[in-house]
């Protein structure tokens, strides 16, 4: 459900200026739009209200350390706090918050609605990211923007739409980007780096990547990646989440899945993209969600992985034979 903009952010802001203690939480395993809408949307509360108890919880992850340091999840002395969930459509994926004490939820978010229930929700799947979203509930409310602020905003927005080239990005996107610099004074052409300079492990870890992809005549490119492999290369489990968007425009296949084994976590990453088939119903059945073109799921067993692979597989044979059909 999209809402007319302006009202719905008049009764978050409403809702934010209403309540003390307020928790921000996002999806489990974070990538650059959730962690940086998060603690942006944390340090714009903080500077606007002195006086609240503002949190940003949840695992991190060390890469992502320059956006801001995460709060400890000390839920003792918080009584009726106000949950506000980033970039994340189902309750099962909200990390951080067991045995948090919330009187009000609200939602904001890029994917489709799922099973949060709250009563204010703003939800817009024609959004490049999360970021964006949050820019223009600070931008067009009375909560404070500063360079810091709108330099998060800016990378997760460029993450998310993978530097403006996936089909989210709008007229409107851009509109909000240009906001965005021109009222924080934002110097953006560095802030790339932070994106885009790794280590050479990980370089190696891509032609791993490249030279292992195994690319199904169906259409279905995948690879299992294991623990051994991350510890060879030195790199987790998010690396290999936050590289798939590197193999968007490879013509041999129309769905490419990375699944890596997280024993860190005690269960198995996949993620998946599309350049055609709808797969975000499919990674509903395994734990998971996400966009129509770009989803997830966390599974527990590798016979269940290998379901999914067919269930896909099954997805791109038959997305090509109908473009096939209609030449």
């Amino acid at each position: 459900m999209v809402f007319i903009t302006k009202p719905v952010i008049n009764q978050i802001f409403k809702k934010i200026k209403k309540y003390k203690n307020i928790v921000i939480a996002r999806h489990v395993s974070p990538d650059p739009d959730a962690i940086a809408s998060q603690i942006a949307l944390r340090d714009s509360i903080r500077e606007t209200f002195p006086e609240k108890n503002v949190l940003a919880v949840g695992v991190g992850v060390a890469k992502f350390k320059y956006y801001g340091i995460l709060d400890k999840q000390n839920y003792e002395s918080i009584k009726d706090a106000l949950l506000i969930a980033l970039d994340v459509p189902n309750m099962c994926r909200i990390d951080g918050i067991e045995g948090l004490n919330y009187k009000e939820i609200i939602r904001i978010d890029h994917h489709p609605s799922e099973d949060i229930k709250c009563l204010t929700e703003w939800c817009d799947t024609t959004c490049s990211s999360t970021c964006q979203m949050v820019s223009e509930l600070i931008m067009d409310s009375k909560l404070v923007l500063n360079t810091k602020i709108a330099s998060n905003l800016f990378l997760g927005m460029v993450s998310d739409s993978d530097r403006f080239l996936l089909k989210n990005t709008t007229a409107h996107t851009f509109e909000v980007a240009a906001r965005l610099i021109n009222e924080s004074k934002l110097d953006f052409p560095p802030l790339y780096d932070k994106l885009y300079i790794r280590p050479f492990s990980e370089i190696k870890f891509e032609a791993y990547i490249i030279n292992n992809l195994v690319v199904d005549e169906s259409g279905l490119a995948y690879i299992k990646i294991n623990e051994d492999i991350l510890k060879e290369y030195n790199v987790d489990a998010a690396t290999v989440t936050n590289m798939i968007n590197n193999f968007n425009f490879t013509a041999d296949y129309v769905v490419w899945t990375f699944v890596v084994d997280d024993k860190r976590n005690d269960q198995i990453k996949v993620s998946i993209r599309s350049r055609g088939p709808i797969v975000n119903t499919i990674a509903n059945k395994y734990n998971g969600g996400g966009h129509k073109l770009a989803a997830g799921c966390r599974i527990k067993t590798m016979e269940d992985v290998d379901k999914l692979l067919e269930e896909l597989k099954i997805a791109a044979k038959e997305y090509i034979s109908t473009l096939k059909d209609s030449e």
